[in-house]
């Protein structure tokens, strides 16, 4: 670990960096994050310490992630706040290119996933995971990583980024880290800054939803619409909460189960005023926490 972190912005000086690397045969870590961060992503930057030689985090808000009414102009950003937070975490380099270094003015080439990436939350935002598989990949190309970290929250995410790395053969292992929550339940996220302080008591609804389905679980209730109407009801007792979707899935393959069982996937995104969040359980997991 280096005595104080480097900073690096542009993506020549970021190859010769992780160039340098090969002689010594040193495992290298990759944070990636758009900032604003908290202790969800200090725990990923704090894991891929223990496992690895050297740790880079990127601080990049991806312009193709976000749809033409989504909240880019307005995603909060604290880059100096972000700096030092991964340095005391003992993170080596910290990569905070800006858009014009990632995508020139004829940038042209896109990663599509053909299934992965349609239901949930590529179903209400088009095109999103696109723009996160393209610019994941990038990162991979741009600092050549041993292992790459990712919150469990973003549960779509980390499987279009599996999927990905398994269809292109790239050269890194990804590691799935379990979310991190604040102490009521509600999973941790930058968009959390984003609610009043009477939509941030609402916003736990997502969370005992998911409870809701856990105990639905643990009296092995089969039929998923059970599931689903609970979950609603709860949300919906919420005066700002609008669903987007509520849905019971096969966690390797998204795709909506017919009947409950031990591998099942509660998963949600929802609407607290204008804010959009997400959250995820698997039951199995959900029914231990609700004993």
């Amino acid at each position: 670990m280096a005595e104080s972190m480097d900073t690096i912005t542009s993506v020549r000086e970021m190859n010769e960096w992780a160039r340098l690397q090969i002689p010594g045969r040193k495992t290298i870590a990759l944070v990636p994050t758009m900032g604003y961060l908290h202790d969800g992503h200090l725990s990923l930057v704090k894991k891929a310490r223990l496992e690895n030689d050297t740790v880079v985090a990127s601080v990049f808000v991806n312009p193709t992630q976000f749809g033409r009414n989504e909240d880019l102009s307005v995603y909060p950003r604290d880059p100096q706040g972000d700096s030092a937070k991964l340095e005391a975490a003992g993170v080596d380099v910290l990569f905070m290119p800006d858009a014009q270094e990632l995508y020139g003015p004829d940038y042209e080439t896109f990663v599509d996933l053909e299934r992965l990436s349609l239901p949930l939350c590529g179903k209400s935002r088009p095109g999103h995971f696109r723009g996160v598989a393209t610019v994941v990949l990038k990162l991979f190309n741009i600092v050549q990583p041993t292992r790459a970290y990712f919150g469990s929250k973003d549960y779509q995410q980390l499987q279009v980024i599996k999927k990905m790395v398994r269809d292109l053969n790239v050269n890194v292992r990804i590691i799935g880290c379990p979310t991190v929550r604040e102490q009521d339940g509600l999973a941790m996220s930058s968009r959390n800054t984003y609610l009043t302080p009477e939509q941030r008591k609402q916003a736990i609804c997502l969370y005992e939803a998911l409870m809701l389905a856990g105990r639905l679980f643990a009296t092995r209730e089969s039929d998923p619409n059970t599931y689903l109407q609970a979950m609603k009801d709860r949300v919906l007792a919420e005066p700002d909460a609008r669903p987007d979707y509520i849905s019971l899935v096969n966690p390797e393959t998204l795709e909506d189960l017919t009947t409950v069982n031990d591998s099942a996937l509660a998963v949600l995104a929802i609407r607290i005023g204008k804010t959009r969040l997400i959250d995820n359980m698997l039951l199995a997991e959900s029914a231990d926490i609700n004993q």
